[in-house]
């Protein structure tokens, strides 16, 4: 046995005291690895907010000695009629997209997970492609496709005489946006519907009852949770949302809060740090409260999972030949519009010099647009940026969600939830505000601003940013262990780092691999974050793009929005091989 001695002094015998057993001594080393891992988690998720409250209440930047704390930051703002108006759009903007996606997302996830709909298995993978395609991309590929001069439009109006849609307007927006998030929707009332017997739905159908009168009758009721956390997740990225109002509402002067801080930057000639970081808590104080209401639906979803036995049916409904006729067209269509337009759009505007009405095509192939990239630096500096950040940041990456994971692994406690709450705030802030807040703290902290120019300040919002995706991912991973190989590494006296080494890893490896592809995508499609943070050797393809907006480079716009689909598409190729599981 092992034992600790203890020195009782001279004139007493050396008494021997048995060692902790295995268990006592696993748990407190559990709870130790879980506060260092709070400690350092809340000090990366807690300084950025907290310099952004700070930099709110004073009369100027935070570096600058003149100034002064003070409510002159919240008076300019709350009295700006633009402020207001951004608001409001902002809202509208939130909840069309709500009600349009919602209803899309449901209705795809019960024929994709309910019926016995052909090309089911190429179908689940094509209906998530938007999710997976940065937001700039796609309004790009929409202005060249459909919008006043584009493709399609001039296809359109050469047969009607005019266009039916208009791109720039709020409501185009709008639908646009939704269209976008439908796979969010998709993913989460996928997962419930999966979930479900199909007793109920097989019940109703005998009586006579059609396939959607079932849908709405009986799946809709039991499914109503995932919804409802689809509705307010989707009502939060709404507010976050950054660069399709960018592309095509800022052309009619159409803000919403995030562009309307992106105008803030510069509005007296002189960075208006204070002004940005009112605006930044107005969209925290909305969001987080959304966020929270997430948590609790994901922590009460169990409730309203306990409609079936451990071995229920999972029957598919039988759409029929009128049935399936009609599924496939709902779903073609949606996939016309929500991928083959923006990604079509790319693909053909990267490989011309002109476009427009009466201009062929044909006689304007080129591929100097991509032999304009590799003329400038800066732009060859982006995509090799891009890619180390996508690869190496990626791998990186899941190593700390991992170390993050296993600090909640088995865990149930209060630490556990606090730990909930950390990793969810960051998923309260916009990408755009994340990448300012981290470039103010490269800035605020000396130790740190030498990394400021580097990848490193990139690499480290990156991480922030993708914390809540990174960690559902390996959570989802984690509970293959079973509990009973873990405790019986403990019976032999392993501690908890060993038993981490040697058990749960190698059992999980299969998973970081996939885990490690997907986040990697989620780092290609990034582009708001490094708005802020990107400078001179810094470049990355998606802040590339926002910057290009403003000089009307369309020609390279399209051939970076080319390369960064082909990166995505490899990318999702990769994961899928490597087993990555991309549903819920």
């Amino acid at each position: 046995m092992t034992a600790q001695v203890l020195n009782a002094g001279p004139d007493r015998a050396d008494r021997v005291l048995p060692s902790p057993p295995p268990k006592i001594r696993h748990r407190a080393d559990a709870r130790l690895y879980r506060g260092l891992t709070i400690g350092l988690l809340a000090i990366a998720v807690l300084a950025p907010v907290g310099l952004i409250v700070y930099q709110s209440f004073l009369d100027g930047p935070f570096f600058s000695p003149r100034s002064r704390l003070g409510l002159s930051a919240y008076a300019y703002v709350l009295t700006d009629p633009m402020f207001w108006k951004a608001l409001w759009t902002t809202v509208l903007f939130a909840v069309g997209m709500v009600v349009i996606a919602v209803p899309l997302g449901g209705m795809l996830a019960f024929l994709l997970t309910r019926t016995d709909i052909r090309f089911k298995r190429l179908l689940e993978v094509l209906v998530l492609v938007p999710m997976f395609i940065s937001s700039i991309v796609l309004a790009f590929g929409y202005t060249v496709s459909v919008g006043p001069s584009g493709f399609l439009s001039i296809w359109v109006r050469g047969i009607l005489g005019f266009v039916p849609w208009d791109l720039y307007t709020l409501p185009g927006i709008i639908v646009i946006a939704a269209l976008s998030h439908v796979p969010h929707v998709y993913l989460y009332v996928s997962a419930a519907m999966r979930n479900l017997p199909s007793d109920l739905e097989e019940a109703a159908r005998t009586t006579g009852a059609g396939i959607w009168r079932v849908s709405r009758d009986v799946t809709l009721p039991m499914v109503l949770p995932a919804l409802i956390f689809a509705a307010a997740l989707n009502l939060l990225l709404g507010f976050e949302t950054f660069g399709i109002p960018l592309v095509l509402g800022d052309p009619n002067g159409i803000l919403v809060l995030t562009t309307y801080i992106y105008k803030l930057t510069t509005l007296f000639g002189v960075p208006t740090y204070q002004l940005m970081a009112v605006v930044a808590m107005v969209l925290i104080l909305i969001t987080l409260p959304l966020v929270f209401f997430q948590r609790r639906l994901l922590r009460n979803s169990r409730r309203y999972a306990a409609l079936g036995g451990k071995g229920a049916r999972a029957t598919p409904l039988k759409l029929g030949r009128k049935g399936q006729w009609i599924a496939l067209s709902v779903i073609g269509v949606w996939l016309f519009v929500s991928v083959v337009l923006p990604v079509g759009g790319i693909t053909v505007r990267a490989f011309v010099s002109a476009w427009g009405q009466g201009v062929s095509l044909w006689d304007h192939l080129t591929l100097a647009n991509f032999d304009h990239l590799l003329d400038v630096p800066s732009l060859v500096r982006g995509i090799v940026n891009t890619l180390l950040l996508a690869v190496l940041g990626g791998a990186a990456a899941v190593f700390i969600y991992l170390l993050v994971a296993l600090a909640g692994h088995r865990n149930n406690g209060f630490s556990n939830t606090v730990l909930d709450y950390i990793v969810l705030l960051p998923r309260a802030l916009p990408g755009l505000v994340v990448g300012l807040a981290f470039f103010w703290v490269f800035l605020f902290v000396p130790f740190l601003t030498p990394l400021r120019p580097t990848l490193i300040a990139l690499f480290v919002a990156y991480v922030v940013v993708g914390l809540s995706y990174g960690l559902r991912l390996l959570h989802g991973t984690l509970i293959q262990v079973a509990p009973e190989l873990e405790e019986a590494a403990r019976t032999t006296g392993a501690g908890i780092g060993r038993t981490w080494r040697d058990i749960v890893i190698p059992i999980v490896r299969p998973g970081l691999a996939g885990a490690w592809a997907l986040i990697m995508i989620i780092f290609l499609r990034e582009y708001a974050t490094g708005v802020y943070l990107m400078g001179a050797g810094t470049e990355v393809i998606g802040s590339l793009m926002v910057t290009l907006l403003q000089t009307g480079a369309m020609d390279t716009i399209a051939a970076l929005a080319f390369i960064s689909i082909i990166m995505t598409a490899l990318g999702l190729s990769l994961a899928l091989r490597l087993g990555a599981k991309i549903h819920d």
